[in-house]
């Protein structure tokens, strides 16, 4: 078990509530459908080979290595349509179009000083991190950061954010959870309704990450054996106390992996500074779950 003050921990859970929407704007917003339509390319595809291309020209196995609750073969094919197109090509268009979806909900906040101080910060937090072991985040380090602030500040973000997914990879494989059996675990009902989780529900788990019911219902035994999880009806499943227990423990120890990165003592009014821009692309009202203000 790893060790680490308990304020770094809770700081890199409040870090990665706080942060996350600027984040994903990547994967949700307008734009999406013309980038995808210009490349040829489904959304996985773009996806993939846009979050992966960092990673360079390799092996499709190495991509799923670092895709870990989605189904190789989706994985696969994802990479190899994008590989055609050219990764340098997905994501440049992934960048220019995150550009404009970033000038569109910031306005003329995409100009101001403190956006350039907070990309600067976040660099210097995500260049100070140890690399060894977490490959994607890597990747994404060792890329030059673009010159404007709001896709600098972009860049740094996906770099903590990889790096932290890394870190909950391993937790995850200590655990003996593999890539399905960590999406059903995931997608349990929890017997707690006051824990925080994004969930997808298990038809979208499915859909979006490209497991068969045949490979979803055989972790779903796993886990059942494993004294996990209890079906509650012919197409769901809740997790145990003990289930409860290793998920909990599962994120805590994340967050005590994570906490090295946020153990400065700015953290906490840094992530405040970030508020505002965070809160721009929630009332932009395109992630999941917004609605425009």
């Amino acid at each position: 078990m790893v060790t680490v003050d308990d304020t770094a921990a809770a700081r890199a859970r409040l870090a990665y509530e706080t942060l996350e929407p600027f984040h994903v704007l990547a994967y949700f917003n307008p734009g999406l459908a013309e980038a995808q339509g210009d490349l040829s390319l489904d959304p996985h595809a773009f996806y993939v080979g846009a979050r992966g291309a960092p990673l360079g020209d390799c092996a499709a196995p190495v991509v799923v290595s670092s895709f870990y609750n989605f189904a190789p073969e989706l994985i696969t094919n994802a990479w190899e349509s994008a590989r055609k197109v050219g990764l340098d090509k997905v994501a440049a268009r992934r960048e220019q179009m995150l550009d404009a979806q970033f000038r569109e909900i910031l306005g003329e906040r995409v100009v101001e000083p403190e956006l350039a101080s907070l990309a600067e910060r976040y660099q210097e937090i995500a260049s100070c991190l140890p690399m060894g072991g977490r490959p994607l985040a890597s990747a994404w380090a060792a890329l030059t950061p673009p010159d404007s602030p709001h896709l600098e500040l972009w860049h740094a973000l996906s770099v903590l954010r990889e790096w932290r997914g890394d870190n909950h990879i391993a937790v995850l494989v200590q655990n003996g959870l593999d890539g399905i059996d960590a999406a059903t675990f995931h997608e349990a009902g929890l017997p707690d309704p006051t824990i925080r989780r994004r969930a997808l529900g298990r038809r979208l788990a499915q859909l979006t990450r490209g497991w068969s019911d045949e490979a979803w219902e055989a972790s779903v035994a796993r886990l059942v054996e494993r004294g996990l999880a209890t079906r509650i009806d012919d197409d769901g499943h809740e997790l145990t106390p003990a289930g409860l227990d290793l998920y909990r423990a599962i994120e805590a120890e994340t967050d005590a992996i994570t906490g090295s990165a946020w153990a400065s003592e700015d953290v906490d009014e840094l992530l405040e500074r970030s508020r505002p821009f965070v809160k721009a692309v929630i009332d932009a009202g395109v992630l999941p779950g917004t609605k425009k203000k």
